[in-house]
């Protein structure tokens, strides 16, 4: 790039941070400009939006530098709230009878393989134990929010949906408790004096602390919605609540994921009416979920996979993950007694890695004394993120249409 060229991208990316809404307008617009093409050649419109958040961030033409994606953290948040609470209102109980059976040993099939063969493959690649057993759990995650995403586009309906919502949501509620536990115990795991049932304690009741808390938040919505008949005021009420638990969670060191999960599950299951609530979100959906998915593309940076270490360890683990997500889910649905649309189809829509491998990985870049271990090798811990964010990268770009891809012929086979 030469140099009038570079003080011309400087003076644009100047002009973008004069007020945060002009970032945010040019991210609205561009990513609706891609998402339109990408469609136009059978990709779903998420790809569109995280390539245009690629183009624009630090991986691209760094439009938009890492301050000013920071500084938008927050509708990362609320996104995943709304997400969250949307994947919880799946959860019907009358739903889950029809189908609990098989979600659960497909759930456990999908995380145990994934799990194993990835702590296989990178302890064949040499990583010590406590980041194999970290990494494996990070790898059991899927991207509830391309889920949605993908599923509201294609507007698709039926068992198979039923199960890949409740798959996605059971695997990554267990996924955020193992990590909470190999977390806990890395002390242990790397010779540091600590006690092992008072770490595992303190990780689970934070858990369970997120969990009540989200079914007492699923209990207020509910109460203060239930006689309101404008669906603007329904709205009104549901953020408020919405955004207080998310802040509640964050600030408070719990899982805002699980939190706003049992919220929307414990709604929904209370009355009837509780649909309601998941309809009067549905118009603001979109252009947050926009915004989500172009702020994600922005983070993506390809000069990662530059480095050789971490080119193999990361395709080792994308390869790993993506054997354990289908024959694992194949396995499961074989022993339930699947119908052939979920058993040869669901393991393809658990492929996209987005938000909760993020959130995982950034608990270890934020505990400092993961960084000056004398027993681990220097700068495992970037390594190990380096990996996560690979995967992420290939994952978050190709995972999207290869659940388009899983979803159209799994519910072919439903039609049948």
């Amino acid at each position: 790039m030469t140099a009038s060229a570079s003080s011309g991208n400087a003076g644009f990316i100047n002009f973008l941070s004069i007020h945060p809404l002009l970032g945010i307008g040019v991210m609205l617009l561009f990513g609706y400009a891609l998402a339109r093409l990408v469609q136009r050649i059978g990709l779903p419109e998420i790809t569109g939006f995280i390539l245009a958040g690629l183009i624009m961030g630090g991986g691209g033409f760094a439009i938009v530098g890492e301050t000013a994606a920071d500084d938008l953290a927050v509708i990362t948040e609320i996104a995943l709230g709304i997400i969250a609470l949307t994947i919880g209102g799946e959860l019907r109980v009358a739903k889950l009878k029809r189908i609990y059976h098989s979600v659960a040993w497909i759930t456990a099939g999908q995380f145990a393989l994934t799990f194993v063969l990835v702590a296989v493959f990178l302890t064949l690649a040499s990583v010590p134990l406590p980041f194999v057993l970290l990494l494996g759990a990070v790898a059991t995650s899927t991207s509830p929010a391309a889920v949605v995403s993908v599923v509201r586009s294609t507007r698709a309906r039926g068992s198979f949906v039923d199960q890949l919502f409740g798959t996605v949501a059971l695997g990554d509620a267990v996924t955020i408790a193992v990590f909470g536990v190999v977390l806990a115990m890395l002390p242990v795991m790397i010779g540091a004096q600590a006690a092992v049932a008072e770490l595992v304690f303190d990780s689970i009741s934070d858990l369970s602390v997120s969990i009540v808390l989200g079914v007492l938040l699923g209990f207020l919505i509910y109460f203060t919605t239930r006689s309101e008949q404008n669906p603007g005021e329904v709205l009104i009420l549901t953020l408020g609540f919405l955004f207080l638990s998310t802040a509640m969670a964050v600030s408070f060191g719990l899982s805002p994921l699980l939190m706003n999960m049992a919220a929307g599950a414990a709604l929904v299951n209370f009355s009837a009416s509780g649909g309601r609530v998941m309809r009067a979100l549905e118009p603001l959906t979109p252009p947050i979920y926009a915004l989500f998915f172009v702020i994600a593309g922005t983070k993506l940076n390809p000069a990662i996979l530059f480095s050789a270490e971490v080119l193999l360890l990361g395709s080792l683990f994308i390869v790993g993950r993506w054997l354990g997500k289908y024959f694992g889910s194949f396995g499961g649905a074989v022993v339930a007694g699947s119908e052939p649309g979920v058993r040869n189809w669901l393991g393809m829509g658990l492929f996209a890695q987005a938000g909760v491998a993020l959130g995982l990985v950034l608990l270890l870049e934020a505990a400092p004394e993961l960084h000056h271990i004398p027993a681990l090798p220097p700068g495992i811990v970037r390594t190990a993120i380096n990996v996560v964010l690979m995967s992420v990268f290939v994952n978050e770009i190709s995972g999207p249409p290869i659940a388009k891809y899983a979803i159209a012929r799994a519910l072919k086979l439903e039609e049948r």
